[in-house]
């Protein structure tokens, strides 16, 4: 089988909720699997200098107006989260510890926690909350509360963040197609094409 396609996104991104909806049936139908990989968009907003997204005057309008579009087009629930943006530690740190044990359990888990964010409007950046999400899919709460706290869990995340924005990653959802990078749910058309056709 061919090489998976890397998926990155930030648990608190209106468009990586968009793509994680869109992303396993766009690499299965070319044979790729897809191998998820939450980071810090905070972080890569330190390294580049960029204000938080909605703080910039006239874009972050837009923004809010298209995420909700953007969710209509592609026919994906959205109901545009309170507070927004979120710290997002709790949810990537908990789908690392699930990673460690089982990958198919982990990217089950970052689906129920994006649905919880962006359809039921929990607020996933609260530890209790993002292990109450995990408690439902049947985890050891006990032990998840412990490991969101444990020093080499959040070490973990850290080498990941690094890891990704050593390969480039500033944005969420961003994609690599054996080692091509794609940034943003409007470039899945890109995506697939290159996919159909070794590259262009």
């Amino acid at each position: 089988m061919s090489a998976p396609l890397i998926f990155h996104f930030d648990f608190s991104s209106p468009y990586g909720y968009l793509a994680s909806t869109k992303i396993d049936a766009l690499g299965a139908r070319h044979g790729r699997d897809v191998i998820w990989k939450p980071f810090l968009i905070g972080a890569t907003l330190k390294v580049t200098g960029l204000p938080v997204l909605m703080e910039v005057p006239l874009k972050g309008d837009y923004s809010r107006h298209d995420f909700a579009r953007s969710a209509r087009f592609h026919g994906v629930s959205y109901n545009h989260p309170d507070p927004f943006p979120i710290s997002t530690q709790a949810p990537a740190r908990a789908f690392y510890w699930v990673a460690a044990q089982d990958p198919v359990r982990a990217k089950q888990l970052a689906v129920a926690l994006l649905q919880a964010y962006f359809v039921e409007g929990i607020n996933i950046s609260n530890p209790a909350d993002t292990v109450a999400v995990a408690k439902g899919l049947g985890h050891d709460a006990a032990a998840l509360e412990a490991a969101l706290n444990d020093p080499a869990v959040k070490a973990l995340l850290k080498d990941e963040v690094d890891a990704a924005m050593g390969k480039g990653v500033f944005g969420s959802p961003f994609v690599f197609v054996d080692g091509e990078p794609f940034w943003g749910i409007d470039r899945f058309d890109q995506i697939e094409r290159w996919l159909a056709t070794g590259g262009f």
